[in-house]
């Protein structure tokens, strides 16, 4: 399966940390399989949920500036490795993570110009060619009690049905700051609720509804055509996927969203300072949990775990 990581965003609201350094790479706490706690960033967590949802073939969305940067954290340094060969129980985790890329085919696309979230996605077109993909943003974390649950029903729902486009969403008590989906309840699909969405808007003054998109979705490629006929008829300043779903929408095409709720996982974002913190704790505060379960004798849960098929 495809997916598509986009750390292209100049990320305004985190400055000046954003100058030198991508929020993508800021830490989160995640456990290892033993149970002790480790910092990783969180792109890094994400290539994770996004393999444990069945990805093997993955494209990196980059600006220029960032591209050497990028690649060498998702590359395999054998000689780090061996450097620091004396300091083994410190390497576990990055070693861990190694075996991870090399079940993967990476890529890495460049985004000329921050011209927005849609732009990015459009220079993954060339590897994802026509295949279904699962996007996901670099800079949100989805926290779960099995990670890559989420996403991989979402491929399944989209798959099953045909759909051009499967969201997932979440009710907030702010939508204007969102991507806001209107929809009608749509029955149930592997335990979690569905809506029939019948449009979407970004950062309305007048929000339809409280459902606001995370930003983590399963494409059909229909969605490349739609972003490229927003981009060639709208000509906006910044093109966004928000566009491009109300094109699929307006065209005839079949969208989805599935209820994020507490029971099945939280959705993290570290795009403000606010927002970094309150992920920095729950973080903290899950694997603090985990570390509880290991020292009182209960096995840890399988959060973190790697499963290669």
């Amino acid at each position: 399966m495809h997916g598509v990581l986009t750390l292209a965003g100049e990320g305004t609201r985190m400055l000046p940390w954003t100058r030198g350094l991508r929020k993508e790479f800021l830490p989160l706490y995640d456990h290892n399989p033993d149970g002790d706690p480790v910092l990783k960033p969180v792109a890094h967590l994400v290539l994770e949920t996004l393999v444990e949802a069945g990805v093997d073939d993955v494209t990196l969305v980059v600006g220029a500036k960032d591209l050497a940067f990028v690649q060498n954290y998702f590359s395999i340094d054998q000689e780090f490795l061996a450097r620091h060969s004396h300091h083994a129980e410190r390497l576990a985790a990055t070693e861990r993570f190694y075996r991870t890329l090399k079940g993967l085919r990476i890529r890495f696309a460049v985004q000329a110009a921050p011209l927005g979230f849609g732009d990015a996605v459009l220079q993954a077109e060339p590897y994802v060619g026509q295949a279904p993909f699962i996007l996901h943003a670099a800079d949100a974390v989805l926290l779960e009690p099995k990670r890559g649950r989420l996403l991989r029903t979402m491929g399944r729902l989209r798959e099953s049905e045909s759909l051009d486009a499967v969201l997932l969403v979440r009710s907030v008590a702010d939508p204007t700051r969102y991507g806001v989906v209107e929809g009608a309840p749509d029955g149930r699909f592997d335990g979690l609720a569905r809506l029939r969405v019948t449009g979407m808007e970004e950062k309305p003054k007048r929000p339809k509804s409280r459902w606001a998109a995370t930003a983590a979705y399963a494409f059909s490629p229909k969605l490349f055509q739609a972003l490229r006929w927003v981009q060639a008829n709208d000509q906006p300043h910044e093109l966004e996927v928000t566009d491009a779903i109300r094109h699929l929408l307006a065209s005839g095409g079949r969208v989805a969203a599935l209820v994020l709720t507490e029971k099945a996982g939280e959705w993290r974002s570290v795009g403000s300072p606010e927002g970094f913190v309150r992920a920095l704790q729950r973080t903290r505060h899950r694997t603090r949990r985990v570390a509880g379960r290991r020292s009182s004798g209960r096995a840890p849960v399988a959060h973190g775990t790697i499963k290669r098929a």
